[in-house]
């Protein structure tokens, strides 16, 4: 049964296809919405998964507004066709029912550090070129921000579970709880005989306000916060200071385990928020309150200091933000989440000579993924700061691409 072919027989199959010009992967939408009305579920599904083989995933949390939703000729006069939801519903089917082959080996070893949504696609990717892979991750569960960054409820755990399982099948090695850096080092890898690593680590460093206070007690940063919300106990009244998707991932979290009052204070309006407005809008609808113009001063052990912000226009024509004087008001409230952006923790850079980095401690590449160390390649919020998922998977296809050109060399 076709869940989605309402939605389906919407699509007009435009010629010259704004839905598919406007996704980053440069999906085949109207070829994919021909062959899930005709019934071809697996061919449909085997299009999606060998060009994007997290395509289950990035139908639930990719900016859609912005891409192939936000783009539909339909949504000009009336309401766009929901692609992503008929790609969920492919893709999920796809991923559950396909047994991958082991590809033929050619004897090459290679280390990817971290099992983000790069490092899962750099690892599926090499391994079907018949490369050894072992995927070393530091946590107990692979994933990274899609298994400790995004709620359960808004991206259930199974087809995670699922790229694990196919990653198994063609033969990836998964050592968990194995920190590359301190003790296990690069040197070690190549030592060990792997010929190239990937460093797909991404930004898990939270961002401080640098006020005082923030070490108090009932502050926490929200990406840490989000690794397992269900072991804090936040109180009745939160305020979570940022406007990004980790700020409504946490404040609807935040809700989701209890909290009766939670409120996003943000310094500037709700067109400069940098969360999807499809997440804003989730969060508004859940019952998150929002504040906007407000800024951070100091934090207290009753809640949080405000004062209010306005935008002023220069005399050359551009603007600036500008604190209101005299307008500082006390908040108050039981916990306050942080979730103003994120650096990468430096474990790797620290103990590992060779790895330059930008001046906001981002790892430093060229334009084939390579890093300043021979034979080390990166990609992703590592390289790039937090960013969308499809963009991580974008990424990672090219850095493949300029891998097996490197590993070649080590083809007997």
């Amino acid at each position: 049964m076709l869940k989605n072919l309402n939605e389906a027989n919407k699509c007009i199959n435009c010629k010259n296809a704004r839905c598919q010009n406007n996704c980053p992967i440069n999906t085949p939408i109207p070829q994919i919405i021909e062959l899930y009305k005709d019934g071809k579920i697996k061919e449909a599904g085997k299009i999606l998964f060998e060009n994007n083989p997290l395509s289950a995933i990035c139908a639930i949390v990719c900016p859609h507004e912005n891409q192939c939703r936000g783009n539909c000729i339909k949504g000009i006069k009336g309401e766009p066709v929901r692609f992503h939801d008929i790609e969920h519903e492919i893709s999920s089917e796809y991923l559950e029912d396909i047994t991958l082959k082991k590809t033929k080996q050619n004897g090459v070893k290679v280390a990817v550090v971290g099992s983000g949504p790069a490092g899962i696609t750099v690892a599926l990717n090499l391994a079907l070129r018949g490369y050894d892979v072992t995927i070393f991750e530091k946590n107990e569960k692979i994933g990274g921000v899609l298994t400790y960054g995004i709620p359960s409820f808004r991206l259930p755990r199974t087809n995670i579970d699922l790229l694990e399982k196919r990653l198994k099948e063609l033969g990836v090695k998964i050592k968990i709880n194995s920190l590359i850096g301190p003790v296990v080092t690069l040197s070690k890898l190549f030592e060990d005989g792997y010929k190239s690593i990937f460093i797909g680590t991404g930004v898990w460093n939270p961002r401080r306000l640098d006020i005082k206070g923030e070490s108090l007690g009932h502050v926490h940063y929200a990406i840490n916060y989000l690794r397992s919300p269900e072991s804090y106990d936040l109180g009745n009244k939160v305020i979570v200071i940022g406007a990004g998707n980790v700020a409504m991932d946490a404040s609807r979290s935040a809700k989701y385990f209890g909290s009766d009052c939670v409120e996003i204070f943000y310094r500037r309006d709700f067109d400069s928020m940098s969360a999807t407005k499809h997440e804003i809008h989730e969060a508004q609808n859940e019952g998150v309150l929002f504040k906007t113009f407000k800024a951070p001063v100091e934090i207290v052990d009753e809640g949080i200091i405000f004062e209010d912000t306005e935008v002023v226009l220069n005399e050359d024509g551009t603007e600036s933000l500008v604190s209101i004087e005299g307008s500082q008001k006390l908040y108050e409230c039981d916990s306050i989440l942080i979730a103003i952006s994120q650096i990468p923790k430096n474990n790797i850079v620290i103990n590992n000579k060779g790895l330059d980095t930008k001046n906001n401690g981002l790892l430093m590449t060229n334009e084939f993924g390579q890093t300043t160390r021979e034979g080390v390649f990166a990609c992703g919020d590592v390289t790039n700061g937090a960013k969308t998922v499809i963009e991580a998977v974008v990424d990672a296809k090219k850095v493949c691409d300029s891998m097996d050109n490197y590993l070649k060399q080590f083809i007997k």
